[in-house]
């Protein structure tokens, strides 16, 4: 690593604003708009993609005098011939086999579509993140790639709908997650830039609320839109990430960088130094225990439209498991704020995290459970409800635990970036692992949730052997 010591030092140009100031304030409220808005478009981009890439599958499989199938009744048909109540004709058993197949492709491609572009979005933004510290500008540091990155993502998602098969969808895709993440990532990199110390806290849970909130009721209104205006309703999103992105962007002005001193990185050291917070046992315990567990909620959140169509009885169209996936999320949020506000006073004040680590996991796992024993729709319910109380309360202690567990307190962003690496990557291996399930069981998506329970439950059991926290 060598430096260019030609203008101003970096710290002069990050300085942070004085405690309590209008500057505070309209930095917090523009940043809680951004949050708002780039969740409202998490939320609606993950279910239309399930439903996006159900369509293609649909167009591929079932063509010519086929192309006017009710999977729907195909569904309960199958369900009466797996019972023994009906017998299949020879043209209805041709349907029937065309079925597995649409149910096993649809589930794989989603996984192939999700997976990839979650993993290109891991390698390179970090790369994003060395880019963006070292950016001159009149607009700063951050400004030029989180309006890059909007921008950009926003024109690709106007392409998406216009995807002819999964290949393009997963080209496309990427571009788009990785180009919105990039900008979310580095708007996140300004609260370590210019939030005084003691309102870091405030900003976090704002900023975190607000975006929770904001993928509920973003998924909730793009499964509306979908029964009215079909793959259009990415298109609202796109305009909505861009307006915030603009509006942080200017009320919240950064200070220009052009004089900034220039720190030449290697890429390789980089990377090395990145990971070697996993040499020690402690961390390395927690950092599997959070992809494990991230996996298995990915695992049971990612399919819920598909669900819906062939799992739950009574069976679902379309229209009403795109209206009905959102809902069951609703109906979590406030569960996930009880696991949020009790624990993370409660784990505050006696100065533990492990049991409520051990728990919050604990509470998950059994919650995949109930849909697999009892496949309705109140248990899909119930589940969402029970599972967003363990994931509330993991949420509030996980960021505790892994600062407690850190090697090296002066490479705290980094390791605490590796923390967040882990997060991705179960969201990463959720829907690769799930699409293997339903390819191996042929089109059965029950198995999931006993997988899932299992995978949080190893994670649980990682937490115990975590030496340097209580």
């Amino acid at each position: 690593m060598s430096e260019q010591s030609t203008g101003t030092t970096e710290s002069s140009l990050s300085s942070r604003y004085e405690s309590r100031t209008p500057q505070v304030r309209r930095y917090l409220t523009t940043y809680a708009l951004f949050a708002l808005g780039f969740g409202l478009f998490g939320g609606a981009t993950n279910l239309l993609l399930s439903l996006h890439v159900q369509s293609l599958e649909f167009a591929r499989i079932f063509t010519g005098p086929n192309a006017t199938a009710d999977i729907q009744k195909l569904t309960e048909l199958q369900a009466a011939v797996n019972a023994h109540t009906a017998t299949a004709t020879a043209s209805q058993q041709h349907l029937l086999n065309l079925l597995t197949e649409f149910n096993t492709s649809k589930a794989s491609g989603l996984s192939v579509v999700f997976s990839i572009a979650v993993f290109v979005t891991m390698i390179f933004l970090p790369i994003v993140g060395l880019l963006s510290d070292n950016t001159r500008s009149r607009w700063g540091r951050r400004v030029p790639w989180m309006l890059g990155g909007t921008l950009a993502g926003a024109a690709i998602l106007f392409l998406l709908p216009l995807s002819p098969n999964i290949a393009v969808l997963v080209v496309l895709y990427s571009l788009v997650t990785l180009t919105i993440n990039s900008a979310q990532a580095v708007a996140g990199a300004t609260v370590a830039d210019r939030v005084p110390q003691d309102r870091i806290g405030l900003a976090s849970a704002l900023t975190g609320g607000l975006a929770y909130l904001g993928a509920v009721v973003g998924a909730l209104v793009a499964g509306t839109l979908f029964t009215i205006i079909g793959l259009a309703a990415y298109f609202p999103y796109a305009i909505i990430v861009v307006v915030v992105a603009l509006i942080f962007s200017l009320v919240a002005r950064d200070k220009s960088t052009r004089d900034m001193i220039a720190t030449r990185l290697h890429l390789k050291s980089f990377f090395l130094a990145f990971v070697s917070a996993l040499r020690d046992s402690d961390f390395r315990f927690a950092w599997i225990a959070k992809v494990l567990l991230y996996t298995g909620y990915a695992m049971s959140t990612g399919y819920a439209v598909y669900m819906l169509e062939s799992y739950i009885r009574p069976f679902m169209n379309t229209s009403q498991a795109a209206v009905t996936a959102p809902l069951i999320t609703f109906v979590g949020f406030p569960f996930a704020l009880i696991g949020i506000i009790i624990v993370g006073r409660w784990s505050d004040k006696i100065r533990r995290r492990k049991p409520f680590v051990i728990a919050a996991s604990a509470i998950m796992a059994v919650s995949f459970l109930i849909p697999f024993v009892w496949a309705t729709l109140p248990a899909m319910f119930i589940q969402s409800g029970v599972m967003s109380i363990g994931f509330g309360a993991f949420i509030v202690v996980d960021q505790a635990l892994f600062i407690e567990v850190l090697p090296n307190p002066e490479s705290a962003g980094r390791d605490l970036g590796l923390a967040g690496l882990g997060l991705n990557l179960g969201q990463a291996l959720g829907p690769a692992f799930a699409g293997v399930i339903v390819t191996v069981f042929a089109g059965a998506y029950g198995p999931i949730w006993l997988v899932a329970c299992l995978m949080v439950l190893v994670a649980t059991a990682l937490i115990i052997p975590i030496k340097r926290v209580r």
